[in-house]
C-alpha cells in the first residue's frame, strides 16, 4: 500500500485495502451494541472478586516469554494478583508451571526472579522439588504421620501451553486449546519470529487505576494528539481497527507520517518525529529528498533492502506495511503488544493482589539483536543507553511502587500520569457510564467479552 498523502484522504475508520484472509486484511465488522456500562465495574470489590472467580482462572494468561527460559533448568516467575506461578525448561525442552507454593506451608518456594536450577528448595524447611514439581526431599521425613505425605506432595502443576515465543498458562485447567482459543489469525504472531529475539529489559511499575482502565488507555489512538501531541508529526492516529474471536483485537497505526491533523506547510516539512524513523530505517534525514507523502513508502522500501542485504530472513515473512507500521495487538484478557519488525513491546495490565483500584503495569521489550553499525534499537522503544541490547545478558526487572515516577519514557509517563485522574473520575456521582465512539470500539469489544466470563457465558 501506498501513502494517503491528502489530509481528506483519511477517514474514519480507516481501511488498508489488503485482500479479505490477509494477514494485513480488515476484520469483519463486529456489532457490540451501544451500552453505557455501570462504571463500578472499574472500583468494585464485588467485581474484582467476580473476576477472580470467573475470569481470571478460567482464561489462558501469558506467563512469559521463550527467550527467558531456553535452556533445561532456566525458570523464571509470573505473579498475577495474589497468584505466582514458577515456570521452567525441562530436560526434555517442554515448559512445565507451577504454582509457586509449598505444599508443606504455602511458603513461596522461589524468591527469585528468574535463573537456572536443577531443583527447588524451600527456604522455610528445607523440602526439595525437582524442576519438573515432583517432591526430592522432606527434611526429617520419619517424623511425619506417613498417611499425611503418601501421595507424595509435590508442587502443585498448572496447565502450560506455547505459541510464537510466548507461554501461557490456564489455571483451573477447562479453556480450549490455546491454539483454538487465539482469536488472532492464523500465523499472526510466528510471523515475527518472537523465539529469536531476546529480552532486552524488563520494567515493572504500580499504576494508581483499575487494570481495565489500563487496558482501554491502550486500546485507543482518540487520545493521541491531546495527551501525547508530540506524536502528531510522525504517528497518524486513525487507524485500521480489527476485531476478532475471543475478544482479541488489533489497531494497525502509520508510523513516520504526519497525522492528517497535523498542518503541513510545504511538502518538504518532515517532522523531527519523521526523521526519527527515517533514520532508524537507515535514510539520513538531511540528504532525504523524499516528500512527507513519500516518507512511509521510503521507510518500507529502506527497511526490505536493508533486511536481504543483512540475511535478516524472519523479515522475508512479513509485509511492507509490517516493516514501517505499529500492529498493536490486544490479546484478550490483559496483554497488549506493540509488534513490530525489529522488536515487540509485551504491555501486561496486572490486576492488584488486593486493591481494585492499582494495578501493575508489566512492560517487556524483546529485541532482535545484530552486529551491524547501520542497525540499532528504534527510537519508539525509549531504550536508555546502558542497556544491554545484545543478549548476553538478561536484565534485572526494574521496579517502581505508585507513588514514584517511573522511568519509562516520555510518551507512557504521560499515559502514568493520566490514569489516576481518569479513575477519580469514575467514581464520580456525575459519571454514568463510558461514552464509547468508533474509535474506541476495541474498548467496547474488550469489555463485551469481560462480561460474558462475568455472566457465567463463557
Amino acid at each position: 500500500m501506498g501513502n494517503l498523502p491528502k489530509a481528506e484522504a483519511f477517514k474514519f475508520p480507516l481501511d488498508l485495502g489488503a485482500p479479505e484472509g490477509s494477514l494485513e486484511g480488515k476484520a469483519r465488522p463486529v456489532d457490540n451494541g451501544s451500552d453505557v456500562l455501570d462504571p463500578s465495574r472499574y472500583y468494585s470489590r464485588e467485581f474484582m472478586q467476580k473476576e477472580w472467580q470467573t475470569l481470571w482462572p478460567r482464561v489462558w494468561l501469558l506467563a512469559a516469554v521463550t527467550a527467558d527460559i531456553r535452556e533445561p533448568g532456566d525458570y523464571t516467575l509470573f505473579q498475577h494478583g495474589h497468584e505466582e506461578f514458577l515456570v521452567v525448561r525441562q530436560d526434555d525442552g517442554s515448559i512445565k508451571a507451577f504454582y509457586n507454593a509449598c505444599p508443606h506451608r504455602g511458603n513461596r518456594v522461589c524468591q527469585v526472579d528468574r535463573g537456572t536450577a536443577d531443583s527447588f528448595t524451600c527456604p522455610f524447611h528445607s523440602w526439595q522439588f525437582g524442576c519438573d514439581g515432583k517432591l526430592q526431599k522432606i527434611v526429617d521425613e520419619e517424623t511425619f504421620n506417613p498417611k499425611l505425605i503418601a501421595h507424595r506432595p509435590g508442587l502443585t502443576e498448572v496447565r502450560t501451553d506455547t505459541l510464537g515465543g510466548l507461554v501461557f498458562v490456564n489455571m483451573d485447567g477447562k479453556a480450549p486449546p490455546l491454539k483454538e482459543w487465539m482469536g488472532l489469525p492464523e500465523g499472526y504472531i510466528e510471523a515475527y519470529g518472537l523465539e529469536t529475539m531476546n529480552l532486552v529489559r524488563h520494567t515493572r511499575s504500580e499504576w494508581s487505576s483499575n487494570w481495565k482502565t489500563g487496558v482501554d488507555t491502550f486500546y485507543e489512538t482518540y487520545h493521541l494528539p491531546h495527551i501525547h501531541p508530540q506524536t502528531q508529526g510522525s504517528i497518524e492516529e486513525f487507524c485500521q481497527i480489527d476485531l476478532y474471536k475471543n475478544g482479541f483485537s488489533r489497531m494497525i497505526m502509520w508510523f513516520g507520517i504526519k497525522s492528517h491533523r497535523h498542518e503541513v506547510s510545504h511538502e518538504r516539512d518532515l517532522d523531527e518525529g519523521a526523521k526519527i524513523f527515517l533514520r532508524d530505517a537507515g535514510i539520513d534525514p538531511e540528504t532525504y529528498t523524499g516528500t512527507v507523502a513519500d516518507t512511509r513508502r521510503d521507510i518500507q522500501i529502506a527497511k526490505r533492502e536493508r533486511a536481504q542485504r543483512l540475511g535478516l530472513k524472519e523479515w522475508d515473512k512479513l509485509t511492507d506495511g509490517q516493516l514501517s507500521d505499529g500492529w498493536i495487538t490486544g490479546m484478550f484478557p490483559n496483554v497488549q503488544m506493540g509488534m513490530h519488525a525489529e522488536g515487540v513491546f509485551i504491555m501486561r495490565f496486572v490486576p492488584h493482589p488486593t486493591d481494585p483500584e492499582k494495578f501493575i503495569y508489566d512492560n517487556v521489550l524483546l529485541y532482535r539483536h545484530l552486529e551491524e553499525p547501520n542497525y540499532n534499537v528504534p527510537t519508539w522503544m525509549a531504550m536508555p543507553k546502558d542497556v544491554d541490547v545484545t543478549g548476553a545478558t538478561r536484565p534485572d526487572i526494574e521496579r517502581w511502587p505508585a507513588d514514584q515516577e517511573p522511568a519509562i519514557g516520555p510518551v507512557l509517563l504521560q499515559d502514568f500520569e493520566l490514569v489516576p485522574n481518569v479513575q477519580r473520575g469514575l467514581k464520580s456521582r456525575g459519571f454514568k457510564g463510558p461514552l464509547w465512539g468508533e474509535q474506541e470500539q476495541r474498548i467496547r469489544h474488550f469489555h463485551k467479552e469481560v462480561d460474558r466470563y462475568i455472566n457465567g457465558e463463557n
